[in-house]
């Protein structure tokens, strides 16, 4: 009997603890690895994500292992809406989200195809992606006349730069210093164009996109947290129940 409420006391302890994607374990990169809190129970921000992520990487960056239905199903986004605002291929709405940039193509414009981000949140980390996309900055001798400080010489542009605008290093960030984990001082750069969005409002939106890749890495792990917290309660339950029963059994032998 005491084994099992030291089992169950056990799981509620782990239970306790959000079960979330790892966010920097397989980072890489040369750059400051900034810090962002994930949370993928937030619907509204999953679906300002998944806006910014058809309207801004879909065009190129396919997510071949998730469906428009699944996604929409998942965030609440009804199926008109999600037509009418977030299907702009022609794609069928139980198709997976795929682009029409061929192999060849991606070869010929950028170097290499566009990696396909379905799964991007997992084998990157969520605090990568953040700091990718918020270390762009100009460069001169760039080809595309912006760099980026989390993964220099990168061949992807800048797209969200209408919603940041453009920026410049503060100064010389390539030391030990600034390429630690963790880092939570963003202000390694200064804005000298700015974009549609203040900077607080480019963070936000950065945020959201990061929380749909994290979640359409695993969207499982929505409804995983919400089974497990019933299966705890049934587990609390039952040793009640089983404490009882053990209390009836054995109260002539005591």
């Amino acid at each position: 009997m005491n084994k099992i409420v030291r089992f169950i006391c056990v799981a509620t302890l782990l239970g306790s603890f959000p079960l979330t994607t790892p966010t920097s374990w397989a980072a890489g990169g040369s750059g400051p690895l900034f810090d962002m809190h994930v949370d993928i129970h937030q619907q509204r921000s999953l679906q300002r994500g998944a806006r910014l992520f058809m309207n801004y990487c879909l065009s190129c960056h396919s997510a071949e292992y998730s469906r428009y239905n699944r996604v929409a199903k998942d965030l609440g986004i009804s199926e008109e809406n999600m037509r009418d605002n977030l299907i702009f291929t022609g794609r069928k709405f139980g198709d997976t989200m795929t682009v029409a940039m061929t192999e060849e193509q991606g070869k010929e414009w950028f170097g290499a195809p566009p990696p396909d981000l379905s799964v991007r949140a997992r084998s990157r980390g969520a605090d990568w992606i953040y700091s990718f996309l918020k270390s762009y900055y100009l460069d001169e001798s760039a080809t595309r006349g912006v760099n980026n400080l989390q993964f220099p010489g990168t061949s992807m542009p800048h797209v969200l730069w209408e919603l940041q605008g453009l920026q410049v290093l503060k100064e010389d960030t390539s030391g030990d210093e600034a390429a630690g984990h963790g880092v939570k001082d963003k202000n390694l750069f200064e804005i000298v164009s700015p974009g549609k969005m203040t900077e607080e409002e480019y963070d936000k939106a950065v945020v959201d996109i990061v929380n749909f890749m994290v979640y359409m890495s695993e969207p499982i792990q929505l409804k995983r947290q919400t089974i497990g917290v019933g299966v705890l309660f049934f587990l609390a339950a039952l040793g009640i129940l089983v404490y009882f029963m053990k209390r009836d059994y054995w109260k002539d032998v005591h």
